[in-house]
């Protein structure tokens, strides 16, 4: 309703996803509950909530008649066909399992603006702040006196020492231990960071991966960000293929669903542009991975690890697994839910 927005703010990109998943889906009834300035029921929505909303709305015309104009023309570029005057979408991350969101929504809804993640936080503690808007991976300067930081190298011994602030070193990356106020608990956050740089003598880094999220049915432990890397890599071999989301399970979770073959990597993702993968581009996805990881392409040349599976699912099934796992958490590419078997039985087309 408000035309005159600078900034669009979302707690997560996958937020801001679903959100214009549902304009995509339900403009031509936000348009009329526009014109006319009267909600329509909403079923599971608090009377609390939806008095609200009501009393903020008055009948408005001019604004239903924009909507629908721009919603019919398509969806490319429309959050800046809605709202011209913005300048920035804000997300609080913008790193891992979101940057997918984010990348999606760049080549979109959100084509010709810029994301800005301000804020870097991990176990409960702001520890960090982006001063480099401008640029499209978010980095952080770490701020002393916000909360107390160790750090573990990741290629150290089998029992490494934490060290310090002023002990970092560019180009390597580091486990984030953290002792935040109050209560002043000292506990191993699970994210990785890269130091990229210093500015003057504080550190600037880079997350790059949680330690917990990564494939292993035979100890192989490839991490989920290189994972989707060797995704990207395959996915531009399809012409004309949109990634809109992905999850990967290990195959003993799915039970019966994943047959009687060695265990293995089951891929379920929504694309847009493909309404269906020959043999050979779903066979990619697994050349891919024995290309870039050579201990997975020995195990799938022993027998060990049997060949990845790969299903394509209806549009919105990822939008009902967020909700399940209890949006706003960030959903892990590499999924160990047992429900996922039961979201996606009655969601998969091939």
């Amino acid at each position: 309703r408000q035309r005159a927005l600078h900034v669009l703010e979302a707690g997560l990109a996958a937020e801001l996803h679903d959100a214009l998943v549902a304009l995509r889906t339900e403009w031509p009834q936000l348009a009329q509950e526009l014109a006319l300035g009267r909600l329509s029921p909403q079923p599971g929505l608090p009377e609390g909530v939806r008095d609200q909303l009501q009393a903020l709305l008055t009948p408005d015309a001019a604004r239903a008649a924009e909507l629908r104009a721009e919603c019919a023309r398509g969806f490319e570029g429309i959050l800046l066909r809605l709202w011209p005057q913005l300048e920035a979408v804000v997300v609080r991350t913008a790193h891992g399992a979101e940057r997918l969101y984010c990348d999606s929504l760049r080549h979109a809804d959100c084509q010709g603006l810029p994301f800005y993640c301000p804020f870097y936080q991990a176990a409960g503690a702001l520890l960090g702040v982006n001063l480099w808007p401008a640029e499209p991976a978010p980095r952080f300067l770490l701020c002393p006196d916000w909360a107390f930081c160790e750090f573990l190298p990741c290629l150290a011994s089998k029992e490494p020492q934490t060290v310090l602030l002023d002990e970092l070193w560019e180009g390597r990356e580091y486990g984030l231990v953290v002792t935040a106020q109050p209560g002043e608990y000292r506990c191993r956050t699970g994210e990785v960071l890269k130091v990229t740089g210093f500015h003057k003598q504080c550190p600037m880094v880079e997350p790059v991966r949680r330690e917990s999220q990564t494939l292993s049915v035979r100890g192989e432990n490839i991490p989920e960000e290189q994972f989707c890397q060797s995704l990207c890599r395959t996915l531009r071999t399809w012409p004309g293929a949109r990634l809109i989301d992905y999850v990967c399970v290990e195959s003993s979770l799915l039970g019966d669903f994943s047959g009687p073959c060695a265990p293995h990597y089951e891929v379920f993702m929504e694309l847009q542009g493909l309404r269906d993968l020959s043999e050979g581009q779903r066979y990619k996805l697994d050349q891919c991975l024995q290309e870039d990881f050579p201990i997975y392409k020995s195990f799938r040349f022993k027998g060990s690890i049997g060949p990845l599976c790969l299903h394509l699912v209806r549009p919105a099934t990822f939008i009902r697994l967020r909700e399940a796992l209890g949006s706003p958490k960030p959903m892990p590419r590499v999924l160990r839910e047992e429900h996922l078997l039961q979201l996606v039985q009655g969601s998969v087309i091939s």
